[in-house]
C-alpha cells in the first residue's frame, strides 16, 4: 500500500456549484458557435463525465472556437428565450416530459441541432431485462419493472426526437444508431482538469517513493455498490484463494457492498471504505497497488466506459479488467494492464502481485501507462473531438 500520499483527505468543492445560472446564461454568445448541454440535475457521475468535462474542455480551448454552457431541466424556462443564440443543444440522458418536449419543439423551430448523449445502454427498452439481471435487481415485484421500463422508455423517447447522438465507444454507438436518427459521434469519457492535477500530485508522491509500497500489498475494488454484486462475484473466489495463500495481501472495497462470499473468511483483511467524492477517490485508488474491474460479459457491460482503467492508470495503479470492448481498446498492450477473463483471475492476480512487489519493474510500466493516459484521456485533449461531434459541417 502507499499510505499518506497526502496529509489527510483532500478538499472537495463541487466546481459546478460555483457556476450560478446567471453566469451560465452569460456564456451563451450569438456571435460564436455555441453548444449547450442539458442534464437532469448535476451529479458526480454521468453529469461530470458527459456534461461538465465537455463544457470545461471547450471553454478552456486556446483557440476559443466555441462557447459552451450547461443547464439542468429545472432551468429550461430560462433557456427557452436564448435558443436563437444556440447552435447545438445536447440532451444528456434526459428523460422525456412535457418541459423537455417543449424545449425540443422550440429548439427545432429555431433551427438548433439537437443531439442525444448517453454513456450506458439505458435508451432501448429491449434491454431492460438484461439491465436488471446485470445490475442484480429484484425482478419479482411488478413495481421494479414499471420503474425501469418507465426510466429507460422516457430516455428512449427523448433520444428518438434528436437529430443525432454522441456516446463513448464504437460498440455503444452501434446500439444507439438503432434508436437515434442521424449520425452518432464518439467522444470518450475523459479526465477533468482538477481530477488530472490531483492525480499528477499523487503520482509524483509515489514516484518519490520509488513505487515501493509499505506493508501489505492492497488490491482495490472501487465499484462497491449492490448493483455490482454480480460483477465483483466474478473475482471473489480468486481473491479469497489469494488471501489464503498470501498473508501479506489485503483487499479494499470502496462502497457498501455486503455480498463478499468466500472473502468473508478473511474479513480481518478486507477493508471497507465508504464512498468518497471523486477527488478523494483518486487518492484512494493511488494508495493501492492493484485495481480490479471485473465485469460480466454481455451487451450491457460492453457498452460501459473504460474509466475504471484510466482513473487508476493516471495515479500509477495497475489494473486487471474484464476484456470488454472498451477495456480492450484502452489496455491495448500487456505493459499497460491485464485483460482478465472470468476463468483467469487466479493467474492474473498472482502475476500482478509479482509485478508490484518489484518496483524496478512496476515503476517504468506505471509511468509509461500514466503518460499514455494523459495523452489519450487528458482534460485538454478533446476540444477537437467535441467540436467534430457537435457542430454541423454543412
Amino acid at each position: 500500500m502507499f499510505p499518506f500520499l497526502t496529509a489527510g483527505g483532500l478538499p472537495y468543492d463541487p466546481p459546478w456549484e460555483r457556476e450560478p445560472l446567471e453566469r451560465r446564461l452569460a456564456a451563451i454568445d450569438r456571435d460564436s458557435t455555441c453548444i449547450v448541454w442539458l442534464y437532469e440535475k448535476p451529479d458526480t457521475s454521468t453529469f461530470r463525465y458527459r456534461v461538465y468535462n465537455m463544457v470545461e474542455a471547450l471553454v478552456s480551448d486556446p483557440a476559443r472556437r466555441a462557447t459552451a454552457a450547461w443547464f439542468q431541466v429545472t432551468e429550461i424556462s430560462a433557456l427557452l428565450p436564448r435558443l436563437s443564440e444556440i447552435d447545438t443543444l445536447v440532451l444528456a440522458r434526459v428523460r422525456y416530459d412535457s418541459d423537455v418536449a417543449r424545449l425540443i419543439t422550440a429548439a427545432q423551430a429555431q433551427g438548433v441541432r439537437i443531439l442525444f448523449d448517453c454513456d450506458d445502454l439505458v435508451f432501448d427498452t429491449r434491454y431492460v431485462h438484461l439491465l436488471l439481471d446485470t445490475l442484480d435487481q429484484d425482478t419479482k415485484p411488478a413495481a421494479a419493472w414499471d420503474w425501469w421500463f418507465a426510466y429507460v422508455g422516457r430516455i428512449e423517447a427523448t433520444a428518438r426526437l434528436c437529430d443525432g447522438a454522441i456516446t463513448t465507444n464504437c460498440f455503444l454507438a452501434e446500439q444507439l444508431a438503432e434508436t437515434v436518427t442521424g449520425p452518432v459521434g464518439i467522444v470518450p469519457n475523459f479526465l477533468n482538469r482538477r481530477q488530472q492535477e490531483v492525480s499528477e500530485t499523487l503520482l509524483a508522491a509515489k514516484r518519490a517513493r520509488g513505487f515501493a509500497g509499505e506493508g501489505p500489498v492492497t488490491i482495490g475494488y472501487f465499484s462497491g455498490t449492490p448493483s455490482h454484486n454480480r460483477d465483483f462475484a466474478i473475482a471473489i473466489p480468486a481473491l479469497a484463494r489469494l488471501l489464503a495463500r498470501e498473508p501479506d495481501v489485503r483487499v479494499q472495497i470502496v462502497g457498501f457492498m455486503e455480498a463478499i462470499g468466500p472473502l468473508a473468511a478473511h474479513a480481518d483483511r478486507v477493508d471497507r471504505v465508504p464512498l468518497h467524492d471523486w477527488i478523494n477517490l483518486q487518492r484512494l485508488i493511488a494508495e493501492v497497488e492493484i485495481n480490479i474491474a471485473p465485469l460480466q460479459e454481455n451487451v450491457f457491460t460492453n457498452c460501459k466506459s473504460e474509466l475504471k482503467f484510466f482513473e487508476a492508470a493516471i495515479v500509477g495503479t495497475w489494473t486487471l479488467a474484464t476484456p470488454t470492448m472498451p477495456f480492450k481498446r484502452a489496455i491495448h498492450s500487456a505493459e499497460m494492464g491485464r485483460l482478465t477473463r472470468a476463468e483467469d483471475w487466479d493467474r492474473a492476480l498472482a502475476e500482478a502481485l509479482t509485478l508490484v512487489r518489484c518496483p524496478a519493474r512496476y515503476a517504468p510500466l506505471a509511468e509509461a501507462t500514466a503518460a499514455a493516459v494523459r495523452e489519450a484521456y487528458g482534460w485538454d485533449r478533446f476540444a477537437d473531438g467535441i467540436l467534430e461531434a457537435t457542430v454541423r459541417n454543412d
